[in-house]
C-alpha cells in the first residue's frame, strides 16, 4: 500500500508515526512522511524532521520524507491525489469533556475534502 502519513509536530502526529512506521515495517508499505507546517505546534521543522528520521532509523526502514510548504491539508490532498497514495494517514482528535472527538484543523479539513481513504490515529 503506498501511504502518505502528514505530521506536523503535535503529539498525536509522533503516535500517528510510531504506528504507521509499525505497520510499514510488517506490511512492507512504500511509505512517505510529509513533514508540515503547522502554526499550532511549538516545534521547527527541523527538529520534527530530526525526530522522523530516528524513528526511521530505529526501525531499518527506508522511507521518504518530505519538507511540505504552504498550506497542511490542501497540500496533502495535492500531493495523495496526483501522485497515487492509497491512503493518508493523521494524528488527532482528543476527546473533549463532553466525550466528542475535537479535530485539528489540518485533519478536520483533509477528513472532510479527501478523495483518498483517511487514517486518524489517536
Amino acid at each position: 500500500m503506498k501511504v502518505l502519513l502528514g505530521i506536523g509536530g503535535s503529539e498525536d502526529s509522533f503516535t500517528a508515526l510510531e504506528q504507521t512506521v509499525s505497520r510499514a515495517v510488517l506490511a512492507d508499505d512504500d511509505l512517505t512522511v510529509a513533514v508540515l507546517d503547522n502554526p499550532e505546534s511549538d516545534r521547527s521543522k527541523d527538529e520534527i524532521g530530526e525526530k522522523v528520521e530516528n524513528v526511521l532509523t530505529d526501525a531499518d526502514l527506508d522511507a521518504t520524507v518530505r519538507d511540505v510548504s504552504g498550506d497542511p491539508g490542501s497540500r496533502l490532498l495535492d500531493i495523495a491525489e496526483s501522485e497515487g497514495y492509497d491512503q493518508i494517514v493523521l494524528g488527532g482528535g482528543q476527546r473533549s469533556p463532553m466525550g466528542k472527538i475535537r479535530l485539528g484543523h489540518i485533519a478536520e479539513f483533509v477528513l472532510l475534502n479527501s478523495h483518498v481513504s483517511v487514517k486518524l490515529v489517536r
